[in-house]
């Protein structure tokens, strides 16, 4: 009986030990998962990013599912206009700036002379969208010389009346993108012939979103800003076909891609800083962005790059 019980004794303590290692293997196993790296350590860090706010429904998709994958890293998305990324990046504050629109030459100076150097790379297109009230059912389509008489500097228009005769004298309430946004900048380059060319009476914002709600809240206003914007609020306004010469043209995935949807179709971009690209994270999560990102890019509202350019990005980051 005492050799039976000692027996007993004994694989009782083989048994807790055998579960204490389970146990250990099972925290160490938990430990070393969820990162895009494939079995090396966690990931960890923080990842800051400003700039456009048409550019900022990808960045802000992509960054949520990396940071799903990615658990130890932060990504910081901020919407404070191109220019405002711009200024940003230029002087080091953040790694990535989002743009819709190149880089000018008094930025490219700045970050020179603080020593930033950079990438600029392509990720989707987008069609700059003219929207109306949901309740607006005179207009269906503008041309490009109304748009002009519209936003010119010296525009007098302040009706719909004015824009087109057959139009009703509705009070015409206009909403746009800020001085800092590089949607302004293009749009008045593309509409006005001259960057930065506008009228000033209008409600501004670097916020697309404060666009959105402005337009969807007057039945006589009129705006612009970035396609997905559109896609994401078509129960509360509707985007005008625009006639550039060649027909009135509607912004969809396809026009904007294959730019018929003149002059009002662009490619957007971000610029990456290249010291940056030296951390870890920063580099996981270009990499994040270039392939299962791609997916999101057309998930938000825009019209996705061709998968050999999406590759050619990656052996950029090499």
């Amino acid at each position: 009986m005492r050799l039976f019980s000692r027996i007993s004794q004994k694989n009782a303590l083989y048994a807790v030990i055998s579960l204490m290692l389970i146990l250990a293997l099972a925290v160490v196993g938990c430990s070393s998962g969820g990162n895009t790296s494939g079995g090396e350590d966690q990931l960890s860090g923080t990842i800051k990013i400003d700039g456009s706010s048409t550019v900022a429904p990808i960045s802000e998709a992509v960054a949520e599912e990396f940071m799903a994958a990615n658990p130890g890293i932060q990504v910081t998305v901020g919407t404070s206009g191109t220019g405002g990324g711009f200024k940003k990046f230029t002087v080091g504050e953040i790694d990535i700036s989002d743009a819709s629109r190149h880089i000018k030459d008094e930025e490219k100076e700045a970050a020179e002379k603080n020593g930033i150097e950079y990438i600029e790379i392509p990720i989707a297109y987008d069609g700059i969208s003219i929207v109306v009230n949901h309740n607006n059912d005179w207009a269906k389509s503008m041309t490009v010389e109304e748009l002009n008489k519209i936003w010119a500097p010296d525009s007098k228009v302040t009706t719909w009346k004015d824009v087109r005769a057959d139009w009703p004298d509705e009070k015409l309430v206009l909403y746009g993108p800020g001085t800092d946004s590089g949607t302004f900048d293009y749009f008045t380059d593309a509409i006005n012939g001259e960057e930065g060319a506008s009228r000033t009476d209008y409600t501004a914002s670097e916020d697309d979103n404060v666009l959105v709600q402005g337009v969807a809240g007057d039945k006589g206003s009129l705006g612009y800003f970035g396609y997905a914007y559109y896609v994401e609020n078509t129960s509360k306004i509707k985007s005008l076909g625009i006639d550039g010469g060649n027909g009135v043209v509607e912004p969809t995935d396809s026009t904007i891609k294959d730019g018929t949807y003149k002059p009002l179709a662009r490619q957007i971009f971000i610029y990456v800083n290249k010291k940056a690209l030296e951390r870890p994270e920063v580099k996981e999560f270009l990499k994040f962005f270039f392939t299962e990102g791609k997916a999101l890019v057309a998930e938000v509202g825009y019209a996705p790059l061709n998968d050999a350019e999406y590759e050619k990005h990656l052996k950029l980051l090499e």
